[in-house]
């Protein structure tokens, strides 16, 4: 049975430098997705939304390695595009008025029938607030700008600073949602091992 991990095949989109931003243009990409609001931090939502998320991903992964494509792959990181309604008023220190979209990346061998069938198989063995919430659809970003941070979440805003002053100094401007790929588990890493990649889409 062949083993497969996307990190690793797409390390020029899940493995950046720290020290330099790079620009990148990312192709379409199938995603499991739920939307919600408020700060990740204390919102119930987001909590349940995760739990739903990963839940399908690791149902879907285990249909993929029982079905005739016969491969076993490691779930893809956690990811999530932040936004608020104004876009002035985009603060890492004010978490509570953001909205998201918490995704996990699905290979292409998952179809919209292995969702469908992995959805139903989660809601008879699982009592899960979100599940209604999950899509499963493409998303793609294009151009884009981004770097690696390392260390705790909180401390993020200056690898934000140094992303939105390549895009001004290098003639871009921002087209689309502030993008965090979380490579690191914050229950099993110190939060100055965490590593986390920034991405910001472009266009000139």
């Amino acid at each position: 049975m062949s083993k497969v991990d996307l990190t690793k095949d797409l390390k020029h989109l899940y493995s950046p430098s720290a020290k330099e931003v790079s620009v990148v243009d990312v192709p379409p990409m199938n995603f499991l997705m739920i939307d919600g609001s408020g700060d990740p931090n204390t919102s119930q939502e987001y909590a349940e939304a995760l739990e739903a998320l990963y839940a399908l991903a690791y149902a879907l992964k285990f249909k993929v390695k029982k079905s005739k494509v016969a491969i076993d792959y490691a779930v893809m990181p956690l990811e999530g595009l932040w936004w608020t309604d104004d876009p002035s008023q985009f603060s890492m220190s004010n978490k509570a008025i953001w909205k998201w979209t918490a995704m996990i990346m699905q290979p292409e061998y998952v179809t919209p029938e292995l969702f469908a069938g992995a959805l139903a198989e989660v809601k008879k063995k699982k009592d899960l607030t979100a599940l209604d919430k999950v899509r499963f659809e493409p998303y793609q970003e294009g151009l884009s700008v981004q770097i690696m941070h390392l260390g705790p979440y909180a401390a993020e805003e200056p690898t934000v600073a140094k992303l939105h002053s390549f895009i001004k100094d290098n003639g871009y401007r921002l087209n689309g949602r502030h993008h965090e790929i979380y490579l690191s588990d914050p229950r099993k890493s110190a939060p100055e091992k965490l590593k986390t990649v920034l991405r910001q889409p472009i266009q000139k």
